[in-house]
């Protein structure tokens, strides 16, 4: 099991903050490729994977990183400074 939370308009999109989910993925990737077909709510918030920024137990990745051992992802917007 992993915990995935959701940020900004990502959680507005799926429409939870955070949930368990019990996954075969073996990169981020693939946790988004059974995320996107689980429901169009998930295609939809996943529809531009350039939009998006994941951390992989709090540490920024890439959507390459392997899944092995890994207790949360999180995915969220680019962040903007001023």
């Amino acid at each position: 099991m992993i915990d995935v939370v959701y940020f900004a308009w990502v959680r507005e999109r799926i429409g939870v903050p955070r949930e368990q989910v019990d996954t075969q993925a073996e990169t981020v990737a693939d946790l988004v490729n059974e995320l996107k077909a689980r429901e169009e709510r998930y295609a939809f918030a996943f529809e531009d994977l350039g939009s998006l920024r994941v951390a992989v137990d709090q540490e920024l990745m890439d959507f390459e990183a392997p899944l092995e051992g890994v207790r949360e992802v999180a995915f969220f917007p680019p962040m903007t400074g001023g």
